[in-house]
């Protein structure tokens, strides 16, 4: 279901215990996966950096147990525009020898 809200496009509504929950279109964060075990917070950090400026540590997501990569992470942007940038020149790249998929992140 597509709407306008409050001057904002709306790209879907979920019913979830009893309330809508609206999904932006858009974000400062991003999810990115597909990462390789061996891609660290600085390599995620100098690829996304060169689309804008960065306000939140990089994320990359680890096992608690092994410390091992688990092949995502999160991205986040001093604004909307830069975001969408980085993820129009970002998805479906080559990064540490892995084509990356990139989304706006949110809550589930």
């Amino acid at each position: 279901m597509q709407c306008s809200k409050d001057g904002v496009r709306i790209c879907r509504t979920t019913f979830r215990s009893g309330r809508w929950l609206w999904a932006r279109h858009s974000s400062t964060k991003l999810f990115v996966g597909g990462l390789s075990y061996d891609t660290n917070e600085a390599v995620l950090k100098d690829a996304f950096g060169q689309h804008g400026e960065i306000i939140e540590a990089v994320k990359v997501i680890c096992d608690h147990v092994s410390g091992r990569s688990k092949g995502y992470g999160f991205v986040r942007f001093t604004s909307e525009t830069t975001a969408t940038i980085a993820l129009k020149e970002m998805d479906d790249q080559m990064l540490d020898g892995r084509n990356i998929r990139v989304h706006y992140a949110h809550r589930g």
